[in-house]
């Protein structure tokens, strides 16, 4: 099993355990966390949920990608059904009636922010890499990703989406993908405490964090992003004067084009949405259609299995796509995503 569950004193404990492909998520994975909750909700032993990602390189770097370009190139079955799932157990991670502390040590990204940045305790550390790297692959931020960039200072989210940057822990803190910075070192004693003692007990082991790298970029990104098109972002970006405006253009044109238009859209409509799960159903259309588009499959292939990074995009250049492909990834889709929306509660 890839999945370590037990019950130590106070806390249930949950290891993704497949290290060698740093913890990315397959359908049984999510359906076992699922599971372990089932069993939990209810018991009044369990105080806390503490997750955390075996191996020293990270909680989680994803999905499986590559079992999701296989299912692109088939009948998309497989996919369609781990985000159903996957996006499912987000949305319960939010609203769990005990603490859901994560443990977001090493690389975190895409399905690793879901199962993580929802959560009430979400702990980072200084080996933090958090990321939505999406746009890269020929795909678009999902598992509530576009909620939280949309809820990001200023245009900070924006930033993150399109260049698919990572952020070190005081970034995380700054962007609310985090709540308490923890060194690395302290994170065994930590469970522990939460075992013997529940969630209060992670604040004793908080510490200052190191200062947010973006904080001081705040000027050009708020100034840069706040376009209405992703062409309009990229010209402030390549005309703003600042060199690393300028190195943020050039990262933002190596992705999808494609991509990059449909999540500036899916940003903006996120922030206007009122609650995670309104979130996560406009997500599912979204996956749904680049599901049935060529770059998600191409983006795979060249960043994970062919490895040559040279994807071929389809369209090629911003310009070419239409207004028209971009509102087909909002479309109501023939499988609709049904999560129940807590009474009374507008966020996540």
């Amino acid at each position: 099993m890839s999945v370590l569950v037990r019950k130590i004193g106070k806390a249930g404990r949950i290891t993704l355990d497949r290290p060698k492909a740093l913890n990315a998520l397959t359908h049984e994975m999510v359906r076992a966390v699922a599971a372990a909750l089932d069993g939990w909700e209810g018991d009044p032993e369990v105080r806390a949920v503490v997750l955390d990602g075996a191996g020293e390189r990270g909680l989680c770097a994803g999905g499986d990608i590559r079992a999701i370009r296989e299912s692109a190139l088939g009948d998309g079955a497989w996919a369609r059904a781990f985000w159903r799932d996957e996006y499912r157990l987000n949305a319960r991670i939010a609203r769990l009636a005990v603490p859901w502390v994560a443990l977001m040590d090493g690389i975190v990204m895409g399905g690793g922010v879901g199962l993580s940045a929802h959560g009430s305790v979400r702990v980072v550390t200084e080996r933090s890499r958090v990321a939505m790297p999406e746009v890269g692959i020929g795909f678009v931020p999902d598992v509530g990703g576009t909620y939280l960039l949309g809820r990001a200072p200023g245009e900070l989210g924006t930033h993150l989406a399109l260049t698919a940057d990572a952020m070190g822990p005081g970034d995380a803190l700054l962007c609310g993908f985090a709540d308490l910075f923890v060194p690395s070192a302290d994170l065994g004693r930590l469970t522990e405490a939460v075992a013997a003692e529940g969630a209060e007990a992670v604040r004793d082991f908080a510490r200052p964090a190191p200062d947010a790298a973006l904080a001081e970029h705040r000027d050009w990104i708020d100034a840069c992003y706040a376009a209405d098109t992703v062409e309009e972002i990229v010209d402030r970006l390549q005309g703003y004067g600042e060199p690393a405006a300028k190195e943020a253009a050039e990262r933002i044109l190596g992705h999808s084009p494609t991509s990059l238009k449909v999540t500036l859209a899916a940003l903006r409509r996120a922030r206007s949405l009122g609650s995670l799960e309104e979130v996560l159903e406009q997500e599912w259309r979204v996956s749904l259609a680049a599901l049935a588009s060529p770059d998600l499959p191409e983006g795979v292939r060249a960043q994970v299995v062919d490895k040559d990074r040279t994807p071929h995009w389809a369209p090629p250049a911003l310009r070419e796509v239409t207004p028209a492909e971009v509102a087909r990834h909002f479309a109501d889709p023939a499988e609709p995503l049904t999560l129940r929306r807590p009474v009374g509660r507008t966020g996540g």
